[in-house]
């Protein structure tokens, strides 16, 4: 049983939980702080029940969704997630399925979250989007549960059948922000879902080692518990791996042993001399001195913080080492405003966007599947009106800060403080500051900050739930605010079902965005609807003269019509924009052959195997030049290479049976389509080649069994018959 003793100290009521040596002393916190909050009082057993089936329902219609967006690229045409590719691979990719050490790679490293999705294609047998969507909406539930436990370790000031109001309030926000929808039911999201989950086990674990057993109260340690210690470790692991941010949970939880546990005040740490030294009130709260003079809970407290600081280095250091030692290259339109000129713009910037995040976490209505290329122009006067709002931000970040630093702080300043801890750390990855990103905006990377967020909004709640008459407001605000949220979440999950009304209503948000359309463009072109995709592309090039990969995209399209010129002209202005752009050195090689510029054709696709070494379909490319050049045999080596690079590169195959089989080798047009049907077992094209050398040979019965085998794989084809009716009579 523990023992409740008041005491008053300078004219402040202060109450002191004492229980086997440790305590917690929260000074002027009623035992009830957050009792005034107009939310039911449900025990927390009930409280994770509800937390987490609305977090479900909220999500819910993103089930049977499909692969959009950037799914395609981390899942879709990611190798990696196949089972049978080693699994060794995922410790030398990155997140997309590139080498780490190749010029293209993001340095987005995530083997964990990359393993968890070769789970799901094994359990389902293949890359099915259903299977990924139900993970992720558990992870959601999983994730906004756990964090309902590491709020309740923060607000809690008692011991009771009934869960913390504040710590239920938060929670809920979590499980519903509509801010969460591109982490949920996007699948690239499961990074995210699966760093929040290891971040707040590995807190909850270093929160365990400044717990009594006995109690769950809070206490001095005064030596470590080294089993939870390393748990907490070995989770950060695990989240640093899933997601960059995740190894911010070791300044997280630096912060809460020394503001909540030990109870140091901030300004302190400014200080070493005061912040080694213990004052008065702390030895009257009973902190104990061994015989030399020392505190064993300021050494608990050292080895405590040298462990977290070790973990960070030898976590920073090895993340560098798997990025070979150098970041990634972004280019001007990936990020703007990193490139903007002069510090003093940078950092105004910067600021905005930090502001526009905020804005977005407060009003998650204006959201957008992308934010590059001109969704936000960059601030380059200062003049600019958008400074209003900038300065608006930072001033009420300066008070919150500015509240941090009371000179005596109670238990909801802590609070405070760890709540904007939870909303910067996380972000701080995303930040711009330590080095360059590769996007201006990333709703996802709102996700963990998202729940300091929900924190600070809750302590809002707190705070103006002492007063009487604005109860029925805050209560009807409150439930206002949940219904809102759970309405804009399942509308927005919706719309990232499927790609086009994605799209379509990121061109609603974001009409100057070049990407925007040059999706649509990309989607629409897929679906046949040529001329609206077209239109899309020059739109795209309009309001980003620079971007490459739609002139690219918009060449391929000219050219299948036959306005090869144009798309000549495109392709040349796109090398010269990105000299290393491989598939468009590529396509303006096509181009130029169909030109009949044989030389420049060649020049081009060297260059594009000069910057892309394993180009198979420009290798095939290559040598059907070389076969407008009745370069035979050069012909032949190049289409042996693309086959070489991939097996199942059909159209290479085939390409080179038949001009064997024109030369007049027919045993060899015969020996390579059995080594090509060690790969396409299935390909009826390969049989009908081998049909016509065996034909030639006079090998009528070998002929004839390899149309009938053409034949079932392809019943429909024409020809088949025809040449096995030919074969027929001559037998």
């Amino acid at each position: 049983m523990s023992l409740e003793n008041c005491q008053k100290e300078n004219g402040k009521i202060k109450t002191t939980f004492q229980d086997n040596g440790c305590q917690h002393v929260h000074p002027n916190t009623p035992r009830h702080w957050d009792g005034g909050l107009p939310l039911p009082a449900l025990s927390p057993t009930f409280a994770r029940v509800v937390i987490f089936a609305i977090a479900v329902v909220c999500y819910g219609n993103s089930y049977d969704g499909n692969f959009v967006f950037d799914d395609s690229e981390a899942i879709v045409n990611n190798k990696d997630v196949l089972p049978e590719r080693p699994v060794t691979d995922l410790l030398l990719h990155d997140f997309w399925g590139n080498q780490l050490v190749s010029k293209q790679s993001h340095k987005s490293y995530r083997p964990i979250t990359v393993l968890t999705y070769r789970w799901n294609v094994q359990l389902a047998g293949g890359v099915f989007p259903k299977g990924f969507h139900i993970v992720n909406i558990i992870l959601h539930g999983l994730v906004s549960v756990l964090l309902f436990s590491a709020f309740i370790s923060i607000v809690s000031t008692h011991s009771s059948n009934h869960t913390s109001k504040a710590a239920f309030l938060s929670s809920l926000l979590f499980a519903v922000h509509p801010i969460h929808t591109e982490s949920v039911a996007g699948l690239v999201g499961r990074a995210d879902l699966l760093c929040a989950l290891f971040f707040l086990l590995s807190f909850m674990a270093y929160v365990k080692t400044c717990t009594n057993d006995n109690t769950g109260r809070l206490c001095f340690p005064e030596k470590v518990d080294w089993l939870w210690m390393i748990l907490s470790v070995v989770f950060c692991f695990l989240a640093t791996f899933s997601k960059e941010q995740g190894i911010t949970v070791l300044g997280v939880s630096c912060a809460y042993d020394i503001i909540f546990v030990c109870q140091i005040h901030p300004l302190k740490l400014l200080s070493p001399q005061s912040a080694c030294k213990l004052s008065r009130k702390e030895q009257q709260n009973g902190h104990s001195r061994n015989q030399r003079g020392s505190s064993p809970w300021l050494q608990s407290l050292i080895q405590r913080q040298f462990v977290l600081i070790f973990s960070a280095v030898a976590f920073l250091l090895l993340r560098l080492k798997v990025m070979g030692l150098s970041p990634p290259t972004f280019q001007v339109h990936d990020n703007p405003h990193s490139f903007a000129n002069g510090s003093l713009y940078r950092a105004l910037n910067y600021n905005y966007l930090y502001a526009i995040n905020s804005w977005l976490l407060l009003n998650p209505w204006w959201l957008c599947f992308d934010w590059s290329m001109g969704c936000v122009p960059v601030i380059t006067s200062l003049t600019d009106p958008r400074l209003l709002p900038l300065a608006a931000f930072l001033f009420v970040m300066g008070c919150l800060f500015i509240c941090c630093f009371k000179t005596e702080m109670d238990h909801e300043d802590r609070c405070l403080v760890l709540g904007l801890t939870l909303l910067v750390l996380p972000f701080l990855p995303a930040s711009n500051i330590f080095f360059r990103v590769g996007f201006v905006i990333a709703e996802r990377n709102l996700y963990l900050p998202s729940a300091g967020f929900c924190l600070l909004v809750s302590l809002g709640a707190v705070r103006l739930s002492q007063f009487r008459s604005l109860k029925l407001i805050l209560a009807a605000a409150l439930c206002a605010l949940l219904l809102t949220f759970v309405c804009r979440s399942v509308q927005r999950s919706y719309q990232w079902r499927e790609e086009l009304s994605l799209f379509k209503d990121g061109e609603k948000v974001c009409p100057l965005n070049g990407k925007v359309h040059y999706n649509i463009a990309k989607l629409v072109g897929d679906m046949g609807e040529t001329e609206l995709a077209i239109e899309k592309y020059q739109l795209a090039i309009k309001l980003n003269p620079q971007y490459d990969q739609a002139m690219n995209n918009l060449a391929n399209i000219l050219k299948d019509q036959g306005d090869t010129l144009e798309a000549e002209e495109l392709l040349t202005k796109a090398v010269s924009i990105n000299h290393e752009f491989a598939a468009a050195w590529m396509n303006l090689g096509i181009v130029q052959a169909q030109l009949r510029k044989f030389d420049l054709a060649e020049t081009s696709y060297q260059t594009a195997l000069q910057h892309r070494r394993k180009y198979p379909d420009c290798y095939y490319n290559l040598g059907n030049l070389f076969l407008e050049q009745e370069r035979h045999q050069e012909a032949l080596d190049a289409w042996h290479m693309a086959t070489r690079l991939k097996p199942q590169h059909v159209n290479a195959w085939s390409n080179a049976m038949i001009l064997l089989d024109n030369l007049g080798h027919y045993e060899k047009t015969i020996k390579m389509g059995e080594m090509a049907r060690e790969h396409l077992p299935n390909s009826a094209v390969l049989w009908f080649h081998m049909a016509n050398a065996y034909g030639k040979m006079e090998r009528w019965q070998d002929s004839e069994r390899c149309f009938l085998a053409a034949i079932q794989l392809e019943p429909a084809e024409e020809k088949y018959y025809l040449n096995l009716g030919n074969i027929l009579l001559l037998d």
